[in-house]
């Protein structure tokens, strides 16, 4: 088989703004490498393509679990924001704010059976401060480069190796709810105003909104907040 496929799973769009960078970027400085991605947004489609002409899958804000067959039989990689092994599991870039972590990490990881536990190919630091879109943009630009490098360094090899996680200072931790972004009167009296501060901007769109019920239980959503 020629060249490089690249399979890249992603539906949310600063995922999807990872591929597009990729994307020329590998063209305007690697056009010496036979490159075809293939983009996907769901699993039903990734369960109906034939992954044997893919050489990278690529999972970019991904939440969904994967076929562990798949997972043995390609190179699956993940991007995760955390500095694994801390902050497994979901929603890791708001349990990291809201426990005001902010020193944290990009991690892309060789996936395996267990949950963000692959051995790590690339870890590069990134900052929680600011708002969420900031962060976002953050990623989006530090990201796009390392998928490249993941890129290159296959197709000098045609094989990738990471390095072990260390799992004895690992942290887990759930995927929020929707009912964990309420913001209770009791809270007030609680918590700092820096930590509601934080609950507040690392539940900015497209996460579930931070929020208040009111008489009549009615909602008020607060989507900014300064101190």
């Amino acid at each position: 088989m020629g060249g490089i496929n690249i399979l890249y799973c992603s539906y949310r769009d600063w995922a999807t703004q990872i591929l597009t960078f990729s994307k020329h970027f590998m063209l305007e400085n690697y056009s010496n490498i036979d490159l075809k991605f293939t983009h996907i947004s769901t699993t039903n489609e990734l369960l109906n393509l034939d992954l044997s002409q893919y050489n990278l899958l690529f999972f970019i804000g991904w939440s969904e679990i994967i076929p562990s067959d798949i997972i043995d039989n390609n190179y699956c990689i993940c991007l995760h924001p955390s500095p694994l092994p801390k902050y497994r599991g979901g929603s890791p870039i708001q349990h990291q704010i809201i426990n005001g972590d902010y020193d944290s990490a990009i991690s892309f990881f060789i996936m395996n059976n267990n949950i963000d536990t692959g051995d790590i190919l690339y870890q590069i630091p990134l900052n929680l401060k600011g708002e969420l879109s900031d962060i976002f943009t953050n990623i989006i630009n530090d990201s796009y480069k390392i998928i490249c490098q993941i890129i290159i360094d296959y197709n000098k090899s045609k094989k990738l190796k990471g390095v072990p996680q260390n799992h004895s200072d690992s942290t887990t931790f759930k995927r929020r709810s929707k009912q964990m972004s309420e913001i209770q009167i009791n809270d007030f009296q609680n918590y700092t105003a820096t930590q509601l501060y934080d609950k507040i901007r690392s539940l900015q769109d497209p996460y579930p909104n931070a929020f208040i019920r009111c008489k009549d239980d009615t909602i008020l959503y607060i989507t900014k907040a300064k101190l």
